[in-house]
């Protein structure tokens, strides 16, 4: 028996994707209804989404031939899986605040099944207060997200997080969700990632510092929380906006990062994502250095940081169960990797080029290789989503491959 997808197209610009959605599900056997919601009416057509669904669209709450069985309901309890795409902010808060004064709502405040929902919205309507507080009442509700992804926006000038993600993203999530495969493989655990760089001060308004975006180890608490685990990100100073369902703990020195690294344990998993500085100025200025005219630049006396990834992988009984490190390499990636993997002590590390001409300080992209006792597999240049995704799923599996009982997913 096919697989029965109802699909809720929210109104927003990103309902064109959803369009592909229904073909790409449909090529994978899956049987899909469609409801449009007023708005989305204003970017696609009943005709389109009917002709690439096969099967007539839903629209309208108050359809007497259909609500004289209750259609709404019917709707809601004969897929196997409900997906929102686009979901809006608009939409979003309906659901959140449990109100149903429209087909879309009332189905999603009917069904007895799974949810999933795919945020589209402007960057700064996805950070905004009241949409995070919709989005973790909704996590906390047992909704499922596939994104939303950073890039740019339908608004000229605007970038960020808000895109939708793209249609084989969605199609994959439901085969996950419809088949069990992945879905929460990592229910229960607890996963600590550290991303972004750290800021050393000199003085008051300069600092040591390194390129470091913080979209990889981003998008991997990601990764970590869409396969169902508690996840604690710390994170250097980054632009990015919080992952949803994850908890942020902010800092902006190695110091700082490492007494949250502490803090956070105990954990299942840790992936140490973040470009920490190697050293410090061992005594930063109280006040802005001032550059003397005819002087000498000051002599900046360095002190070394502690080293977070080798002294967790070394912690004895509080280790995380498997730790896994990254390693940004300009040169030799492979071999400074392997030496690096045998000195600090890790599990695995991941490592990359990360020269000039590669673009990963700040790309989307990324080519890596994994590092392990096994041997060195890489990994064809893809998304930083699809490496995320990768590598937390490959954790998830050693995890259930080793029989490794939870132990810190509560708390």
């Amino acid at each position: 028996m096919a697989r029965r997808v109802l699909l809720i197209i929210g109104g927003g610009i990103a309902a064109y994707k959803s369009l592909d959605l229904i073909r790409r599900l449909r090529e994978r056997g899956a049987a899909v209804r469609v409801v449009l919601t007023r708005a989305a009416q204003e970017f696609v057509t009943p005709l389109s989404a009917g002709a690439l669904c096969n099967d007539r669209v839903f629209t309208d709450l108050f359809d007497l031939d259909d609500e004289r069985e209750i259609g709404h309901i019917r709707l809601s309890r004969d897929a196997d899986l409900v997906v929102v795409a686009p979901a809006t902010a608009d939409l979003l808060a309906k659901m959140a605040t449990g109100q149903a004064n429209d087909l879309a709502t009332a189905v999603l405040l009917a069904t007895d099944k799974p949810v999933l929902v795919a945020p589209a919205m402007n960057p700064r309507m996805w950070d905004h207060p009241a949409t995070r507080r919709n989005v973790q009442q909704l996590l906390a509700d047992g909704i499922g997200f596939v994104g939303p992804n950073a890039g740019e926006m339908a608004e000229r000038g605007e970038a960020g997080v808000g895109r939708m993600a793209e249609a084989i993203e969605i199609a994959d999530a439901v085969d996950r969700l419809l088949t069990g495969e992945t879905a929460g493989a990592l229910v229960g655990r607890h996963v600590l990632v550290t991303s972004g760089p750290t800021h050393e001060p000199i003085d008051p308004v300069r600092y040591i510092a390194n390129r470091s975006s913080g979209k990889q180890g981003h998008a991997i608490a990601a990764a970590a929380a869409a396969l169902g685990a508690r996840v604690t990100l710390i994170s250097g100073p980054v632009t990015l906006s919080d992952p949803a369902g994850v908890q942020v703990v902010k800092v902006e020195t190695a110091a700082q990062m490492f007494a949250a690294v502490n803090e956070a344990l105990p954990a299942d998993l840790a992936i140490f994502a973040a470009a920490v500085a190697d050293w410090r100025v061992a005594s930063a200025a109280d006040q802005k250095i001032k550059k003397s005219k005819g002087g000498s630049p000051p002599a900046l006396a360095l002190a070394e940081n502690t080293d977070i990834l080798r002294t967790i992988a070394k912690l004895g009984p509080r280790r995380p169960l498997l730790v896994i490190g990254f390693a940004a390499e300009t040169e030799a990636v492979i071999e400074h990797a392997q030496k690096k993997r045998k000195d600090k002590g890790a599990d695995w590390i991941v490592a990359n080029d990360v020269s000039p001409q590669t673009g990963t300080f700040g790309g989307d992209r990324n080519t890596v290789h994994l590092v392990t006792a096994d041997g060195v597999t890489s990994w064809e240049p893809q998304s930083k989503d699809a490496v995320a995704r990768l590598l937390v799923q490959q954790a998830a599996d050693w995890l259930a491959a080793h029989k490794v009982n939870v132990r810190h997913g509560q708390g």
